[in-house]
């Protein structure tokens, strides 16, 4: 004979058996008689172009970069002193720029790209904004002001300030 603790564990397992069929039934099974709900599945947002264009900044650059607001004007100079040895940002075959990605030694093509805030970045194919991304601070045609949005390579590199050598071209 069964104990009444071990029938009313076979009743509850029972019990629970059937819920778990019935609850499994339900999440397939649909009284509507309309196709699928008609609702879109959110996807991923299209890219949105820069308000940037590629050739704006291609180019040779004098390079330095800032931590603390206050030392722009100063780092503009230091930046316009490195055009002896100029950063070049180069055209890329598929319509983006030559330049580094933070810590890698050879540079690759990277994209312009905007985003829903108005903002532009620089960086590998992808969403706007993404860690390997540089977000674009300011440019005037003949400043531009990146810096990255990975903290630790934004912490390292701070605002990075490229001033146009010579005339535009």
């Amino acid at each position: 004979m069964l104990s009444s603790a071990t029938a009313r564990r076979m009743a509850n397992l029972g019990v629970v058996s059937v819920l778990t069929m019935f609850l499994g039934a339900c999440s397939s099974f649909s009284l509507s008689s309309s196709s699928p709900s008609a609702t879109p599945e959110p996807g991923v947002a299209p890219d949105m172009p820069a308000t940037i264009r590629p050739d704006e900044i291609v180019g040779r650059w004098g390079l330095a970069s800032f931590q603390n607001p206050a030392d722009r004007a100063r780092t503009e100079k230091a930046a316009l002193a490195q055009c002896k040895q100029p950063y070049v940002i180069g055209a890329g075959q598929s319509g983006g720029v030559i330049m580094h990605l933070a810590d890698q030694a050879t540079p690759e093509e990277l994209r312009l790209k905007g985003s829903q805030g108005g903002k532009n970045y620089i960086g590998p194919s992808g969403p706007a904004g993404g860690e390997q991304d540089r977000e674009i601070v300011s440019f005037d045609g003949r400043v531009l002001i990146t810096r990255f949005v990975e903290k630790d390579a934004a912490t390292r590199y701070g605002n990075m300030v490229y001033v146009r050598c010579g005339p535009r071209a």
